[in-house]
Parts: structure tokens; C-alpha cells; sequence
């Protein structure tokens, strides 16, 4: 231990760990090959923009707008359970220079809303000259969103700083990869486990580079990921396939099907699910990668079985964690879901194959697998990379 600590460079862990010829550049090949294949599927699934499988949607009839407006009175809320009485429900907003009464439901007012607060109607024109019409459309929440995003930015960058910054640029650049590719390719009619694969390649590339730097370790952390990856869409292909998965489960689903009959949705179900792990999965991999890199500074005489043992030690402390976080985070979005299934006079257990219930459980079990998988993948491929010091030789110049 002493031996390790007297040669860790000062620039940190990376210089002080020497990384083996052989194995450093089968990695490297390895990526290259991983990047052209990722550039090929970009080309390949790239949307034209002129042969979409879903037609144009309107959002809104023609004439109609979206006016904001403020709240200036707010009747009581209507009865969920009883025949409602005249005038419930009522709120007056001042908009386009005058008051207006427009129905609101009752959860939007027992939500809160009181007078002062914003709201966005929907003004449909009348014919023959005849006064617009107002109704409630949606509650404007821009201010709670942008305190929200400040603080975010605040905290990530007061505490992670430069990594942080990183981070967020890294963050922008997936959103962009999802809006710009991922999204207008599935409606383009592309394979979603291809287009998942492309995508999440790409920004996985970009993203672990920007955020953790160049280097072996990060290489060996990226490895790992798309190793993960692909588990994940194999996974997905044939679990969908098996449990005969519709994809549609929910009325997004059912509105996207009237639009786009012909797109493929057990596929885009599968592209869902290889998108759902990717966050999680790059979080072991880096916490991995680091872990065999931190345990051959410290023990550079060490075998490679000892660094792998010592390694997975931690993962799998990481590996129960993270578990948690991916079964609570899909307990948390089907929250609603799962209370209605729960008042039924049937149990769970016999609502289990249901699309809604089946679909859940075949995600956390999927994305769970590539996850775990990725442990031990992402760990075996570190301590072929960082060799081990021989006994008396001196630090290589080879290290990263």
C-alpha cells in the first residue's frame, strides 16, 4: 500500500496507475469500432422529414388562441359525488381587457388556485361576428418552474463546480440527441431498439467524455456502458416479444396510434426501455471503473483477481442501492396506476399480465438485468486494462 501511494502522480489516480499495452489498445479498437457503428446508425435512421409514418397533428382548430390571463375570483369547487350545484366551479379571470367566467374542474381548485395566480385559456372565435368564447386550458406555472431550474443550477454548480458545468452541457446535448434524432426517427417509422442503441451510444460518447475527461478510466467506464446497453436492447427485444407487449398502455399511446397507424409500437416500447437505464447505468459504470482504478493506485503489486474481487465488493453494494432507486422511481411514476389497481377486488398478483402492471414490471426487470450485468462487465474489462506493478520495476511511462 505504502509502494502504490509513494508513485500516485499529483495530477491524480489516472497518472498513478499503469495501464497495460495490450489490453488499452483492444479497448481503444474496441470504442473506435462502437463510435463508427454509432455514426453509421445516425446516418442510416437520420429523419428526413418527408416520409413520416404519423401525419401532421393541429394542436387547435384554426382562429383559436391560448390568451394568459389573471385570476380575479374563485367560486367554490364542485362535488366529485353529487349532482352540482348552479354556479360551482366558477372562476373569473381578467383577460383581454375584461372579465370572463370559465369552468375550471374541481382538482384545479383544490390544487390551490387563488386569486392573483396566472391561467391560460383557450379562445375559440364565434361566427358571424358574435363574442369569442373562453375555457380553462391549463394553469400557468412558469414561475414555479423557473425558481425551480435556477435552484438546480444554483446547487449543481456551488457544489460540483467545473464537473457540474460539464454535466449540464452534457445534459443538454442528450436532450438535444432525444428532439432532434431519437424522436423524429421513430416517427420516421426507424427500428426503436436501433434508433435506442444510436442514440444512446451518442450520447454517452459525448456525455461521459465531457463530464469525466479523457481517459482510460473513462474509456473503461464508456466500455462498460454500451456493454450494458446492448444487454438492455436484447433484453427488451425479446421480453416485449415474449410477453407479447402491445406498447400502448396509456391514452398517449392511444392518441399517437390515431395519428401514426403505422408505426411500430412494441418497438418503441423496447426503445423506451433501453432510454429508461441509461442514467442509472452510467452511474455504475463510472463508480466501477473509479473503484478498480482507486484500488490498483493503492495496490499496484496486486493481482488482477484481488483488484476484481476487491472491486466487485463494492459494486455489489452499488448494485443493491441502485436497485432501489430504479423499482421506487417506477413506483413513483405509476403511482396513480398502482393506487387504481389496488382499490380493484382483485389482487396484484392476479392483475400482474395486465398491459399497464405487465409493462411496468417487464421495464424494472429489464433495465435491473443490464444493470446488474454491467457490474461485473464493466470491472472485469478495468482489471484487464490497469496492470500490475512488478515487484521492484519502476513506474512505466506508459500510465494515462
Amino acid at each position: 500500500m505504502g509502494h502504490g501511494h509513494a508513485h500516485r502522480a499529483p495530477a491524480g489516480v489516472d497518472e498513478a496507475v499503469e495501464v497495460g499495452g495490450p489490453g488499452r489498445t483492444a479497448l481503444l479498437v474496441a470504442l473506435g469500432m462502437a463510435a463508427v457503428a454509432t455514426v453509421v446508425g445516425l446516418v442510416v435512421w437520420w429523419p428526413s422529414g418527408d416520409a413520416s409514418e404519423v401525419e401532421s397533428a393541429q394542436y387547435a382548430a384554426d382562429g383559436v388562441t391560448f390568451p394568459v390571463g389573471e385570476v380575479r375570483d374563485v367560486g367554490e369547487p364542485c362535488p366529485f359525488d353529487e349532482a352540482p350545484p348552479e354556479g360551482c366551479g366558477l372562476v373569473t379571470v381578467e383577460v383581454d381587457g375584461r372579465d370572463v367566467d370559465v369552468q375550471v374542474p374541481p382538482e384545479v381548485i383544490n390544487a390551490g388556485l387563488a386569486r392573483g395566480d396566472s391561467v391560460e385559456l383557450l379562445k375559440t372565435p364565434a361566427a358571424d361576428g358574435a363574442e369569442s368564447t373562453y375555457s380553462y386550458f391549463a394553469t400557468d406555472r412558469d414561475g414555479t418552474l423557473v425558481w425551480l431550474l435556477l435552484l438546480f443550477l444554483v446547487v449543481v454548480l456551488a457544489i460540483a463546480r467545473w464537473r457540474g458545468l460539464f454535466a449540464l452541457i452534457g445534459l443538454a446535448f442528450g436532450a438535444a440527441v432525444v428532439w432532434w434524432f431519437l424522436l423524429p426517427a421513430l416517427l420516421d417509422g426507424a427500428s426503436g431498439v436501433g434508433v435506442a442503441l444510436t442514440g444512446a451510444s451518442a450520447i454517452m460518447f459525448v456525455v461521459l467524455y465531457m463530464t469525466h475527461g479523457l481517459s482510460m478510466r473513462t474509456s473503461t467506464a464508456l466500455a462498460g456502458t454500451l456493454v450494458g446497453i446492448a444487454i438492455t436492447g436484447l433484453l427488451s427485444v425479446v421480453a416485449v416479444a415474449d410477453a407479447r407487449l402491445t406498447g400502448i398502455s396509456d391514452d398517449a399511446g392511444g392518441v399517437l396510434r390515431a395519428y401514426g397507424d403505422g408505426l411500430d409500437f412494441p418497438s418503441l416500447l423496447g426503445c423506451a426501455l433501453v432510454i429508461a437505464g441509461l442514467g442509472v447505468l452510467n452511474d455504475v459504470t463510472i463508480t466501477q471503473a473509479s473503484a478498480v482504478w482507486e484500488l490498483r493506485a493503492a495496490s499496484p503489486q496486486a493481482s488482477r483477481w484481488e483488484i476484481y474481487a476487491g472491486a466487485m465488493r463494492i459494486g455489489r453494494d452499488h448494485i443493491a442501492s441502485t436497485i432501489y432507486t430504479i423499482v421506487f422511481a417506477y413506483v413513483g411514476t405509476a403511482l396513480l396506476v398502482l393506487m387504481l389497481l389496488s382499490i380493484y377486488d382483485r389482487s396484484l398478483l392476479e392483475l400482474r399480465s395486465t398491459e399497464q402492471l405487465a409493462e411496468e414490471i417487464v421495464r424494472t426487470l429489464v433495465t435491473s438485468i443490464g444493470l446488474v450485468l454491467a457490474v461485473p462487465a464493466t470491472t472485469a474489462l478495468g482489471v484487464l486494462i490497469v496492470a500490475p506493478t512488478r515487484p521492484g520495476a519502476p513506474p512505466s511511462p506508459g500510465h494515462e
